[in-house]
């Protein structure tokens, strides 16, 4: 076959392979459009939280000032097309967390992206890896920490109940132990062990990330709650088995196992329901028998 006809057929391929690649992923003005939506029918309003490492995008609500903060924090989004082709931007196409939030009925309600998610079209370019080996760096931790701030600055809330879906999950944790204004924690789905969760998989180990299962014994009197998916092939369910018991935990009395939900599917319809579930203490399970 000529070299012209099959350079024509390549071209055809490669547009063809993009166009698809698009329609799978969606463009990122569609998934921020989509974030934008459901933030509205919520009554989330958009700021941008400048941290000393990224720009964070947030959305909110406050209409009780000093009352608590319900803070929700983003699962990792798309940090990967495939296991070996990642993601040029992690902004989610189903934004679970933030659906979550704008869900929650409480006065106060708050909603962190991750970085690099829905970014500010004039901030700085975030570099690959903090969706990917240093999703869980101290840095990312650190400017987390610092939006937090900036939120309850902005919305004049008191005391703070964090959420954290999947990867956000692990970021609650690892926040959690550095503060002292959280009164509560609850995880959808979490990553609470992602070298655990890595062997599972049989996939590489994250290099410059923290692992909350190092700090779980540091939240033994937290009231917490921790939803499992009966569903979820991404986290097992011996994940949060593990976590609560290192948090001090004989019998697991923190997690709740959700019939029916996978790890990104049955959450909404159920999510006003499962915020009623009580909390409990690890540290005192056993004396609450």
């Amino acid at each position: 076959m000529p070299r012209r006809i099959l350079n024509g057929l390549a071209r055809i391929l490669f547009v063809a392979v993009f166009f698809l690649y698009g329609c799978a992923v969606g463009a990122v003005p569609d998934r921020t459009s989509l974030a934008d939506r459901v933030s509205l029918e919520g009554g989330l309003e958009k700021s941008y939280l400048k941290t000393s490492s990224f720009t964070l995008t947030s959305y909110s609500r406050a209409s009780r000032p000093g009352g608590n903060l319900n803070l929700y924090i983003e699962g990792d989004g798309l940090a990967w097309i495939s296991p070996t082709w990642r993601s040029s931007d992690p902004s989610p196409r189903n934004p679970l967390g933030l659906e979550m939030a704008a869900l929650d009925p409480a006065a106060n309600v708050a909603y962190l992206a991750r970085p690099g998610q829905y970014l500010r079209p004039d901030s700085s370019r975030v570099d690959p890896a903090y969706w990917s080996d240093k999703r869980f760096a101290p840095e990312v931790i650190t400017a987390m920490n610092e939006a937090i701030d900036s939120l309850k600055a902005i919305t004049g809330a008191g005391k703070i109940n964090l959420i954290g879906y999947s990867g956000g999950a692990a970021i609650a944790v690892l926040i959690t132990s550095r503060r002292t204004d959280i009164i509560s924690l609850r995880t959808v789905a979490g990553n609470l062990d992602p070298e655990a969760v890595n062997r599972y998989h049989q996939v590489s180990p994250l290099t410059g990330s923290l692992n909350p299962m190092d700090v779980a014994d540091k939240l033994g009197s937290l009231p917490q709650r921790h939803f499992v998916g009966s569903k979820d092939a991404v986290i097992p369910s011996f994940i949060a088995s593990s976590f609560v018991k290192r948090a001090g935990s004989p019998d697991g009395h923190e997690i709740t196992t959700v019939k029916g939900a996978s790890h990104s599917k049955g959450w909404r319809e159920q999510w006003k329901l499962l915020l009623e579930v009580p909390l409990q203490s690890p540290g005192t399970a056993a004396k609450q028998d």
